[in-house]
């Protein structure tokens, strides 16, 4: 198999060590803390907003006047009140007493020309600072939106603590990874995953698959997968990686040979383990089977390398968590004897949170599922990456 990228490495970044005197000078940080409130608008998990504290404090503490922007759900620029960033802010104020007065911009996705990265969007939003610092690792990817690749081409721009932290472990993965590298991966829309899973053909030895996505790829081998969630439209994509798969010097991609199933999703569904053959019906995928779990945990023993993006089966349901919960026993038994793991993603960690099982036990934890799996598989650096890479990388 061939290395894991073609891009410059290592990645240098500017660091925000290396900006001049800040006092009195406005610092433009785009902070991922896209983060989700309960029925009583209080935070459920504020990991996102420890993580970009240490980088905060220390600009705080230079004498620059901060002002923060993140995007908040997906409210498709529209205005939608719970998704506000002024709780956000408040919640900030109480983890840190050291970041002083501070302003928060409101929730970039109210406008239409964040995701656009419309010129006009990226000129107002850089004339809030007079530098910028990219502290939101999770929100990098491989498509181009004002708050992060266009304001970041007006100022002069640099990285976070916990973004240079995320950039230096990942390129030192795709600089020698320990083979046989393994990817294992689930989630729902194809149209994401294809380039991933194309990429991953090239440079890993395994991938896993699981979740709705392994559903299109089940129905691809003309398997009946009763009501389940899946994309016929992706049909055709399926067989064409698994027909590239079977090419030598290609990874093997891996889908489910059973599945745990039911009619409906509760708690209280009766389900049934079995073969793919034996679908029929209203009968939906909910989880992977016990035969899949043998086949994939004994993969992931082999593995030298182990990435991690996406729970196995509909694991909000303690019902249909059990596939996942092997997994993760398996990967964790696999770290322990050498291999080394990154897992990433907003399921994959709430998965571990839900159900308490520990995090410190894999190699590194990325605070972004999708950002980690387009670095990773990306040919050259990311474009939000470009604008703070040093000056000797943006010319090779």
């Amino acid at each position: 198999m061939g290395e894991l990228s073609t891009m410059v490495l290592p990645m240098k970044l500017r660091s925000i060590d290396e900006m001049p005197e800040l006092k009195g000078k406005r610092v433009l940080v785009r902070v991922d803390h896209n983060v989700e409130f309960d029925q009583d608008g209080k935070l459920k998990d504020d990991r996102k907003l420890k993580l970009s504290i240490p980088t905060l404090e220390a600009l705080a503490s230079r004498g620059a006047e901060l002002v923060l922007m993140t995007h908040v759900g997906r409210p498709k620029g529209k205005v939608v009140e719970n998704l506000r960033t002024a709780p956000i802010a408040e919640h900030l104020r109480t983890l840190s007493k050291k970041l002083g007065n501070f302003t928060y911009l409101e929730n970039v996705r109210f406008d239409t020309g964040e995701e656009g990265n419309d010129p006009s969007t990226i000129k107002e939003l850089a004339s809030h600072g007079e530098f910028f610092v990219n502290e939101a690792f999770p929100s990098l990817h491989m498509y181009e939106e004002a708050s992060t690749c266009g304001v970041a081409r007006l100022l002069p721009s640099y990285a976070g603590y916990h973004l240079i932290e995320e950039t230096n472990m990942l390129s030192a993965l795709i600089e020698d990874p320990r083979r046989p590298v393994l990817l294992l991966m689930s989630g729902a829309k194809m149209e994401t995953k294809i380039p991933v899973i194309r990429r991953f053909l090239e440079v890993a030895d395994t991938i896993l698959l699981g979740g709705a996505i392994a559903n299109t790829f089940i129905a691809a081998r003309g398997f009946d997968v009763g009501t389940s969630k899946y994309e016929e439209d992706a049909m055709d994509l399926a067989q064409e990686l698994m027909l590239e798969a079977d090419k030598v010097e290609k990874a093997d991609i891996h889908i489910p040979r059973d599945a745990v199933l039911a009619s409906e999703v509760s708690e209280e569904a009766t389900k049934i383990d079995l073969p793919l053959e034996d679908i029929v019906g209203d009968m939906m995928i909910l989880d992977i089977g016990t035969v899949t779990v043998k086949r994939y945990c004994d993969e992931i023993a082999k593995a030298g390398t182990i990435i991690w993006n996406g729970p196995m089966g509909l694991y909000e349901y303690n019902r249909f968590s059990h596939g996942t919960k092997r997994i993760a026993e398996a990967i964790a038994e696999a770290t322990k004897k050498g291999a080394y793991s990154v897992i990433g993603g907003g399921d994959t960690l709430d998965f571990h949170a839900r159900y308490d099982c520990p995090i410190d036990c894999y190699s590194f934890v990325s605070s972004g599922g999708g950002a980690m799996i387009e670095f990773l598989s990306a040919e050259k650096p990311l474009p939000a990456l470009v604008p703070m890479l040093m000056e000797k990388e943006v010319t090779a």
